[in-house]
């Protein structure tokens, strides 16, 4: 699109707050994460069923990373040849199916193969869904992505608080079975609404490869520090709390409670901040939020200064992300599926992998200090904010 047709959409009114093509990509991302919420009670019976150690298990959750970092950015090319509709309705058909498939195994080699499907097809759709959010974003002249992935927060939110029960009442075999019949019937829901992106034939064959310009690759900097904390909060807070905070082991539960209750809020009502103010505005507050919240977490001398603390992480680190997917997708020149894949992929690594260094570092420190030191990264962020003006392009700012 040249700049002279890129001013006149912009200049033309938003769409209206609630579209079909609006309601089809949150119920994607609900699916989404309604599945992962969903895997997270079955860790156990998974690591229980293949006999895993704890080492054990953690190879396993690696593959699972390395399945999403291997097709991404094969998503990624196809979505820049096909359109991110047609990518996205075939990686939600062969994702549903994974996390029966990762029930059923019986051996650690099936396990293997089945936990590198799981974990390729939920960043492969990641990928898909993204990418067709930041065209409706485009249709609608409007901000959407914060509220699709709050859509996902409470996806996770609910496949977690009922999976625990289900199984209990189900069985493993059976939660997942009605699990699988209910996404089905979100993406049957969802299906006719897609919103059908034309593919990017325009581009040069080569634009379909990963770029060799700089900017996606700092825009996916940007998301990579965004999710290294996220990812930290995830997997170590509890323990935080726990044995450095002396709490009980039920309040040790609420330092992710505190950042994602905080986090879906904000994501709610993330667009309409950054259509007022901005991506890059948005995005400095945030980043200066999380700064502040990480650092009172980390310096906190009791549980409920920690709480304040982590509930203060997760309205800064809530709307990072999502500007930085909606500025992937938009970089001039670049086919929005190529360069959303690479500030994908590089996110989702953050979130993947970077926990387990940190208990690495934990170990000869502590995670009070990882806390308190989190937050140069975050300073990396603020200095590359302007690139977040590319996530306005869809509103014209």
């Amino acid at each position: 699109m040249n700049d002279i047709t890129q001013t006149i959409i912009s200049t033309e009114a938003p769409a209206p707050i609630v579209t079909r093509e609006r309601v089809a990509v949150a119920l994607l991302f609900f699916l989404n994460g309604l599945v992962i919420g969903a895997w997270a009670p079955k860790i156990p019976f998974f690591s229980q069923a293949l006999s895993l150690t704890e080492l054990m298990l953690g190879v396993m959750i690696f593959v699972f990373g390395v399945g999403s970092l291997v097709l991404m950015p094969i998503a990624g090319m196809q979505i820049a040849r096909y359109g991110s509709r047609r990518v996205v309705e075939i990686t939600t058909l062969l994702f549903i199916p994974t996390i029966v498939l990762v029930t059923l195994v019986d051996n650690i080699w099936t396990g293997a193969v089945a936990i590198f499907l799981f974990g390729g097809l939920t960043g492969a759709m990641d990928v898909a869904m993204n990418a067709n959010a930041v065209e409706v974003e485009r249709k609608m002249r409007r901000s959407i992505m914060s509220s699709c992935h709050a859509f996902w927060s409470l996806g996770g939110l609910c496949g977690a608080a009922t999976g625990g029960f289900l199984i209990a009442t189900l069985g493993a075999v059976g939660h997942v079975l009605l699990l699988a019949a209910v996404c089905f019937v979100l993406f049957v829901a969802a299906r006719p609404m897609i919103l059908a992106d034309a593919p990017h034939l325009t581009d040069e064959p080569a634009r379909a490869k990963l770029p060799m310009t700089p900017l996606p690759w700092l825009i996916g900097t940007i998301a990579l520090f965004c999710m290294i904390p996220e990812g930290t909060v995830l997997d170590w807070s509890a323990l935080y709390l726990r044995n450095e905070l002396n709490a009980s082991t039920e309040m040790s539960g609420f330092a992710f409670a505190a950042f994602s209750f905080t986090m879906a809020v904000c994501r709610f009502a993330g667009d309409f901040v950054r259509d007022r103010f901005g991506a890059v505005n948005t995005l400095r507050f945030c980043g200066i939020a999380a700064i502040i919240g990480l650092v009172i977490a980390g310096q906190s001398g009791n549980v409920t200064l920690a709480l304040i603390g982590f509930a203060i992480t997760g309205i800064g680190i809530s709307n990072m992300v999502p500007i930085a997917f909606s500025a992937g997708g938009n970089i001039p020149g670049l086919a929005p599926g190529v360069g959303l894949s690479v500030v994908t992929t590089m996110g989702y690594s953050g979130i993947l992998f970077a926990p387990s260094l940190v208990g690495f570092v934990a170990e000869y420190t502590s995670l009070s200090t990882v806390y308190t030191a989190i937050p140069s990264l975050l300073i990396v962020v603020l200095a590359f904010s302007r690139l977040a003006r590319h996530a306005d392009r869809v509103t014209g700012h």
